[in-house]
């Protein structure tokens, strides 16, 4: 029996969410009907949002990834996000100029700053910039903290924008210490482009680089590119580079903590 517009398009969503994907021509052989039809239905769902169009089928749909607010963030990996920010500190010498960017892992970084001589600290994350001032009051270590003009982005407490960017131009770091939203073979990015660019400057004016990043960022893409891999002297992460990435020719230092031991893959 042929099946309305309406009743082959429900099958086609209860395929996908079965086996979340479809291909055109199994669905047209199956459910009897030609390639252009099928194409047809997927158009119309697609307009609906209820599913999305690649290369010879359709996948779910899916919202555009968000952010998590800055105060969510910090309950996630909260554990490992203080372990990474104390092997961090320990990249620090005395003298260091560097740059630290927003995100709760470079938050945990700059908690663990203890004991080091005329460090030069540049932020744009203004809880960052807080704690290090009481931090320098209370003599847990000695120096200068600049913050960051800019646009102020109070979901993210954070300082971005075209202003933001052309103030890190005018610097030259020794260190800068990055956080992401995500790591893939083909590099770092994350969720705000401001916040992006910002970074991408840091790195850019910058003689060594750390990015910052708890397992959870392994795998995934947000929207903007912050770098590649070329341009970061090392990951620190709280555990090691996944096996299939070691096998690629990936060159950059990996730095990973364990109970007993710390790990330095290249």
């Amino acid at each position: 029996m042929t099946l309305l517009p309406e009743e082959r398009q429900q099958v086609i969503l209860d395929e996908l969410n079965r086996h979340g994907k479809i291909q055109v021509m199994n669905l047209a052989k199956s459910l009897a009907v030609t390639p252009e039809t099928i194409r047809r239905d997927l158009d119309q769902l697609e307009q609906q949002r209820m599913l999305k169009r690649v290369y010879g089928g359709a996948i779910p749909y899916h919202l555009p990834k968000r952010e998590p607010h800055f105060e969510k963030k910090q309950a996630i990996q909260q554990a490992a996000k203080t372990k990474i920010g104390q092997i961090a500190a320990e990249l620090l010498a005395d003298g260091d100029t560097i740059a630290l960017d927003v995100g709760t892992t470079t938050l945990e970084l700059a908690r663990a700053i203890k004991g080091l001589n005329q460090l030069t600290i540049v932020t744009n994350s203004l809880p960052a910039a807080a704690l290090l001032n009481e931090l320098l009051e209370a003599n847990q270590f000695n120096g200068q903290v600049i913050m960051l003009g800019g646009l102020t982005h109070p979901a993210q407490q954070s300082v971005a924008g075209a202003f933001t960017c052309e103030l890190l131009s005018r610097f030259h770091f020794d260190k800068a210490f990055i956080s992401c939203g995500g790591i893939t073979a083909d590099g770092f990015t994350d969720y705000d482009m401001e916040e992006t660019l910002c970074s991408t400057m840091m790195v850019q004016r910058s003689e060594q680089v750390y990015v910052l990043a708890d397992t959870s960022k392994i795998g995934q893409t947000q929207f903007s590119r912050i770098c590649g891999w070329p341009d970061v002297s090392a990951v620190v992460c709280d555990q090691p580079m996944p096996d299939e990435w070691l096998s690629s020719g990936i060159q950059t230092t990996w730095i990973s903590e364990h109970p007993l031991r710390r790990d330095f893959t290249c």
